[in-house]
């Protein structure tokens, strides 16, 4: 018996099947290319800046003095240059304008919250007072006046 090794196809048209294609569908549609859809891009909102207001910038302010050049008792400025709180608020106000009066009220406030009604000005809380309990105060009045917007 004889086997073939060769296959007999008979090469095939390749235009056939679009020959075919054309006599089922004789007027086809241009192609058109796909366009896209438009895509919408959201932007995610760009975070809101604080801006600190007068008040809270005051504070800020002498709160980075302190750490600056120190922190002093019984003494407004310190020969080394370490000032008490009421120094550094003066430093930090620069003139005794309204920010300046406010800070101080605040700052005052919030050391009667932590410590007691019994002091009537910063001076006096001030030299009382641990350097890590001012600070906590300082910073208490900061966060206060960034609560309040002021």
């Amino acid at each position: 018996m004889t086997t073939r090794t060769q296959p007999g196809f008979t090469p095939v048209d390749e235009d056939l099947y679009t020959q075919a294609f054309q006599l089922l569908d004789p007027t086809p549609e241009p192609t058109i290319p796909a366009v896209p859809a438009p895509v919408s891009v959201t932007r995610a909102a760009a975070p809101l800046v604080h801006r600190p207001g007068p008040v809270e910038k005051t504070l800020t302010d002498a709160l980075a003095f302190l750490d600056t050049h120190g922190w002093a008792k019984h003494r407004l400025i310190h020969p080394e240059g370490a000032r008490c709180s009421i120094g550094a608020l003066r430093a930090a106000a620069g003139t005794r304008n309204a920010a300046y009066r406010d800070a101080g009220n605040l700052l005052l406030a919030e050391a009667c919250r932590q410590h007691g009604k019994q002091w009537e000005a910063i001076p006096a809380w001030n030299d009382n007072h641990a350097g890590a309990q001012v600070r906590g105060v300082w910073e208490a009045a900061i966060q206060r006046a960034h609560h309040m917007n002021i």
